[in-house]
């Protein structure tokens, strides 16, 4: 759950803290006082998108850190405690931790998504959609269909893999042959220069040593004289004397004997440097050869990779396509073999996965007409349509179309939902859906953004029982104009906007009973009256426990 939550630089927010508990939190207040903000506000730590023009004006960046309690049979860290922050530069940067931690947007977003989940105006949008409701009905029923779906859209991405292969096939005849002349030329151009993957170092240390020949051979020459003429005769000089007293003490054998490996050791060196003088030469044509094998190196790798390894890498894969474009049909055979036998391994699962939903959909629509009746729509019967596409066009879900159909008459035909249900209707529906999801879902916060928007009478009263429900496992953030929502909540907030030397600025309050009667008679009459005030009292002793 939140248990903390930090906003700075959102809209009209300049610096917010909200301490938020466990069970039914509501906020409300005047319409332009910030409380959709806040809202933005938990998208943007959930890694939603969010807009560089929200960010307050004059400010560099926006931030939000949320403080996150993860029980424990949940928890994969070692607190009980998790601090998750995110910061929007005006120059599109993201900064996202958690724990400390540097994550990616995406990262965070898979994170949060066992964590919150935020209801409101775009779900109802959604729910409208038809293409989406096969996600709710696979979320509904995710411990079934988890691992038949991962190892079906696994075999369905091999299964497009080949398909978009195939579609590419190397164009036309002509296409084909002009490819088929380009990379028979690319590769007769890296065999004929018939490349070693270690020749490009020594060819680079041989021109080195040419390029500097004089430079090397006047040095030897002065090294291997002074070796030979002064160093190697001193020493022998130094032994010699040395000899006649090595036997009378320790100290001087050890020394002396140092001393004659030495000169041991300064003669090999000097067979080496008479060595390196006799090899060392200059010839011009061999620098130029040696020149323009490295400038035919240079070419190869601005063409074919950073290196020679690269090159010869790519070598074997223009031997591989020719190999495919001359053999074309034979390889569009195999390729259709291939996924033949991936078609029939899709068609198994599919057939699985229109069993499993079937299944889940009867249980599905069974709970969400109870919430129905609970929420004060008895006429209305809600029913999930499944149709299994034997024509064989596979998608990422399988064969299946969902729909959600529903009746709110008895005797009227079953309708999609975006012919035949209101605002109103459709908010106790997402509710109903939610209600019948969270029973189900590890999320432990659940944020409900004016879903009571359209409805008004006993079905508010429904509506607010339900979220109350929802709240004695969930954690709950609702943002309400409903008195009655109000009324039922277990800690009331109200965001308030105030005006200060020409800034407008959002504060937020956690509002005691007293306050709380008032707020709830405010909301239901527009004004604070000792009959709106006993309204309201009523309203707050009479709410669910």
């Amino acid at each position: 759950m939140i248990s903390t939550l930090h906003i700075r630089n959102i809209g009209i927010i300049k610096d917010l803290t909200i301490d938020f508990n466990n069970g039914f939190n509501v906020i409300t207040g005047e319409t332009g006082a910030g409380k959709t903000l806040i809202i933005k506000a938990i998208d943007m730590i959930c890694g939603g998108r969010f807009p560089k023009d929200m960010i307050k004006k004059d400010e560099e960046f926006a931030s939000v850190e949320a403080c996150i309690h993860i029980s424990n049979e949940d928890r994969a860290f070692s607190d009980e405690y998790i601090i998750v922050s995110r910061q929007v530069y005006l120059n599109g940067k993201n900064l996202c931790k958690i724990d400390g931690r540097l994550v990616s947007v995406s990262e965070l977003k898979n994170f949060m998504l066992n964590i919150v989940d935020i209801n409101g105006q775009f779900d109802n949008q959604s729910l409208m959609d038809s293409k989406t409701h096969i996600e709710f009905l696979d979320d509904f029923s995710k411990e079934q269909i988890r691992d038949t779906l991962s190892e079906y859209r696994k075999i369905y991405d091999e299964y497009r893999d080949i398909e978009e292969k195939l579609s590419k096939n190397y164009g036309n005849d002509i296409e084909r042959q002009r490819k088929l002349d380009l990379l028979n030329y690319q590769l007769n151009e890296i065999k004929e220069a018939d490349l070693k993957v270690e020749e490009e170092a020594i060819l680079e240390e041989k021109k080195e040593v040419m390029k500097n020949y004089e430079k090397i051979s006047e040095s030897l020459n002065i090294t291997t004289f002074k070796l030979e003429n002064n160093i190697l005769v001193e020493l022998e000089n130094i032994i010699k004397p040395l000899e006649k007293i090595e036997n009378f003490n320790t100290c001087y054998g050890s020394r002396t004997a140092s001393i004659k490996n030495m000169y041991y050791e300064l003669q090999e060196y000097l067979s080496d440097f008479n060595n390196y003088k006799e090899n060392l030469e200059y010839d011009e044509q061999e620098f130029d050869l040696t020149e323009k094998r490295l400038d035919l190196i240079f070419s190869l790798k601005r063409k074919y990779g950073s290196s020679i390894e690269d090159i010869l890498k790519y070598k074997e894969e223009l031997e591989t396509q020719i190999i495919e474009i001359e053999n074309l049909e034979e390889y569009n055979n195999n390729l259709r073999k291939s996924q033949e036998l991936l078609k029939e391994k899709m068609t198994v699962l599919a057939i699985k996965l229109n069993d499993i939903r079937k299944k889940s959909a009867l249980v599905l629509e069974e709970s969400i007409n109870k919430h129905l009746k609970d929420l004060e729509m008895n006429m209305a019967t809600f029913k999930v349509d499944i149709v299994f596409n034997e024509d064989g066009k596979f998608n990422l879900n399988g064969l299946n179309k969902v729909e959600f159909l529903v009746t709110t008459n008895i005797g009227e035909d079953f309708k999609p939902l975006v012919k035949i249900a209101s605002g109103g209707e459709i908010a106790r529906i997402m509710l109903a859906i939610k209600t019948v999801l969270s029973d189900v879902d590890k999320v432990s916060t659940i944020i409900f953004d004016e879903i009571d928007t359209g409805i008004s009478g006993s079905a508010v009263k429904a509506v607010a029982e339900k979220i109350k429900c929802i709240s004695k496992n969930h954690q709950v953030i609702a943002i309400t104009h409903q008195a009655i929502l109000t009324a039922t909540a277990d800690y009331n907030y109200k965001v308030m906007k105030n005006v200060k030397e020409g800034k407008t600025t959002t504060n937020i309050s956690l509002l005691d009973e007293k306050e709380i009667v008032e707020e709830i008679a405010k909301i239901a009459t527009g004004t604070i009256t000792a009959t709106a005030l006993k309204q309201a009292l009523e309203l707050r002793s009479a709410r669910v426990s």
